[in-house]
């Protein structure tokens, strides 16, 4: 008797057409990704509101094809948003990147490497390098529905005082617990997240 194999969202492929962009609702009762169109294999462990995009920078892909020393295409990394000319590891958690159609976009916290992550480009130790490297990518919610139409310009509308970068959040988040109570001066972080930064504090 065989088991099941998981799905994955990850293989994703450029497009040249506008896509429309939604809240897709509760990670495991919603409709998943924010790009409709789009598909999220583990729902256990990703998309819902909180992820419902996630972008990663051309300026990054670059750094990671100088490291590993071979061409990276866009979506390599499974991204639903390809950036350029915009410095995601400076990006604030909750800053706003409005689009031209209306649409409003989030920014809540980077991506944490997973096994399928692993599995996909092949490379040992993956997990482990990709998270000691910092270079996450940026997972956003939907605030304003809209179209995103390839080469739109990102416009950052609106940077909290707080201050927190994705790189900041990232550290500490991942490798540096003792500084756990910085990350609850962001209110923009997935409710989740807060929930369990604050029962690790107690």
């Amino acid at each position: 008797m065989g088991k099941d194999v998981p799905t994955t969202g990850i293989n994703k492929k450029p497009v040249s057409a506008p896509v429309q962009v939604r809240a897709p609702g509760p990670r495991r009762t919603g409709l998943h990704s924010g790009i409709v169109g789009d598909h999220i294999g583990d729902t256990r462990h990703h998309g819902g509101d909180d992820q419902a995009v996630y972008a990663y920078a051309t300026e990054d892909y670059a750094w990671w094809a100088a490291n590993l020393g071979r061409d990276l295409a866009p979506a390599t990394f499974g991204e639903n948003l390809t950036t350029s000319g915009l410095d995601l590891r400076d990006g604030v958690i909750g800053e706003q990147w409005q689009f031209g159609s209306g649409l409003l976009l989030q920014v809540t916290f980077g991506r944490i490497p997973c096994l399928t992550f692993q599995n996909r480009m092949a490379e040992p130790r993956w997990v482990k390098r990709f998270s000691q490297a910092n270079r996450t990518g940026a997972y956003l919610r939907v605030l304003t529905p809209g179209t995103l139409v390839p080469g739109d310009r990102i416009t950052v509308t609106d940077r909290p005082s707080h201050g927190l970068t994705l790189t900041e959040a990232y550290e500490i988040y991942m490798h540096d617990p003792t500084r756990l109570p910085r990350l609850l001066e962001a209110p923009e972080l997935p409710p989740a997240m807060l929930a369990e930064v604050t029962d690790r504090l107690t």
